[in-house]
């Protein structure tokens, strides 16, 4: 007599075809698992609570039309005031916004936009404005508005 023959459910499928699916499958399972095992508890130490973010300054601004609307694309320059040179560039974003991180303390800094290549969407030339002058003390924001002539 010979035993029954155990059906899957799949006419195309033997059991012992299932079984070695099915090892291969788990065996990638626990191998992902222990991979994982190890990575996570190693980024997770290396960001421990006794790491605090530093500080920072930040100065905000918005860059404004001649007809007080926000420019999108502008080029905008921060040097500290005793320099000559621009430390940071960066462009006003959709809604002529932009924010810079600097280092915190006492410090004078000059903002000022860069027209050089800048096509306006109206069409007309437009022309800097006055260069701001920023005054930080410590790890504060401060807000600015560049206007445009």
């Amino acid at each position: 007599m010979t035993t029954p023959r155990l059906r899957t459910g799949f006419p195309f499928l033997q059991v012992s075809t299932l079984r070695s699916l099915f090892r291969v499958v788990l065996s990638g399972f626990l191998l992902c698992v222990l991979c994982f095992g190890w990575v996570w508890p190693a980024t997770a130490a290396a960001k421990g609570p006794h790491d605090k973010p530093k500080p920072y300054a930040l100065i905000f601004g918005t860059v404004w039309a001649p007809d007080n609307r926000p420019l999108y694309g502008v080029k905008i320059k921060i040097r500290r005031a005793d320099q000559k040179k621009a430390r940071w560039e960066l462009y006003s974003d959709r809604n002529g916004e932009f924010a810079q991180r600097l280092p915190p303390g006492r410090a004078d800094y000059l903002v000022l936009p860069d027209l050089k290549g800048y096509k306006p969407p109206v069409g007309k030339q437009l022309q800097p404005g006055e260069e701001v002058k920023v005054h930080i003390e410590g790890d504060e924001r401060v807000d600015i508005g560049l206007h445009l002539k």
